[in-house]
């Protein structure tokens, strides 16, 4: 039988990987940095596109970018840039250069708080915020300004929302879906 529960209007219920996602992953509180980095990743390749779209193509993000791996993200050279920019699920230059960037950025932020971890979630003393309807919020405004002086970039207001929904900082099931809860 069908799962027939109620889920966000959001979740494209055709589709099995959007779903588990949805059901099991977004909203969920993370606190494993190499989680983090992954969905800062994929959060950045986001914008202009569907989340779908890229959720879609996560395993081919796994591989092309060596699992995730920081480190090895951070030393990607020119070679490995105009690699990337071969595969057809990346092609973008600009986030592919952003991507390394932003790993550099993201081990400054680590060496400065302990963790990536640490670092994110002390902007709401560890707690999970509860709200729905929204695409930014001065939560995200702050977090955007304070990671672009890392040097973050592709990393907008709206992008780190969305980051902060997919890691769990922000909690936005919809009232009607099965996971919402008010606290």
């Amino acid at each position: 039988m069908d799962d027939i529960r109620p889920r966000c209007g959001w979740c494209n219920l055709s589709n099995p990987v959007y779903v588990a996602y949805h059901d099991a992953e977004w909203a969920v509180p993370s606190h494993d940095d190499h989680h983090l980095f992954e969905m800062l990743v994929l959060e950045t390749f986001q914008a202009g596109l569907s989340w779908e779209t890229i959720l879609n193509k996560r395993k081919r993000f796994r591989q092309a970018f060596d699992g995730f791996d920081i480190e090895r993200i951070r030393r990607y050279d020119e070679n490995k840039i105009a690699e990337l920019m071969n595969d057809p699920g990346i092609t973008d230059r600009r986030k592919i250069v952003a991507t390394v960037g932003n790993a550099n950025a993201f081990r400054d932020i680590q060496t400065s708080y302990g963790s990536f971890d640490d670092y994110i979630w002390r902007f709401t003393g560890r707690h999970v915020i509860y709200e729905t309807g929204m695409t930014t919020s001065p939560l995200s405004d702050a977090i955007a300004v304070d990671l672009k002086t890392y040097g973050m970039r592709f990393i907008g207001t709206t992008i780190v929302y969305a980051y902060l929904q997919s890691i769990g900082v922000i909690n936005a099931h919809e009232p009607e879906c099965f996971l919402h809860r008010e606290r």
